[in-house]
């Protein structure tokens, strides 16, 4: 049974390659994701991941980790607090945050954390809807 206040984790990091495939994927081709020199002489001092491609994570957690049979993304909204970095351990962190059972929805608080310094880097919330196993 699924109660407000559980929470699911899931560790993870980025690779260049993969975020390379994704601006070849998405059209973004921003040299401050891809390109080593500009990164570098960035404010960041080097390379950052895509905001969309960081909070990705969200999408593999809801569809394939997290009660992933019937389960339907309906929203999400995404604050970047702070730039990702490739080769770097990240934590997701979903947190039960409002029921409603008569909809057979969830909404979740979602957020990732620097392993490293426990810094959140994207915070937000999802709304998922799952006729079996959001049954209450």
């Amino acid at each position: 049974m699924i109660s407000i206040g559980d929470i699911f984790t899931h560790d993870f990091n980025y690779t260049q390659d993969q975020v390379n495939l994704y601006a070849q994927i998405s059209g973004d081709t921003n040299p401050l994701h891809i390109n080593q020199e500009v990164g570098k002489a960035s404010m960041f001092g080097r390379c950052i991941v895509h905001g969309h491609y960081s909070a990705s994570v969200f999408t593999k957690i809801f569809g394939v980790l997290l009660h992933p049979d019937g389960q339907i993304y309906m929203k999400q909204n995404t604050m970047f607090l702070k730039p990702m970095f490739v080769d770097t351990p990240y934590r997701a962190v979903i947190t039960v945050k409002e029921i409603f059972p008569e909809k057979n929805r969830v909404l979740y608080e979602t957020k990732i954390i620097d392993v490293a310094t426990g810094n959140e880097t994207i915070t937000g919330e999802a709304l998922l809807m799952n006729k079996k196993a959001y049954v209450w």
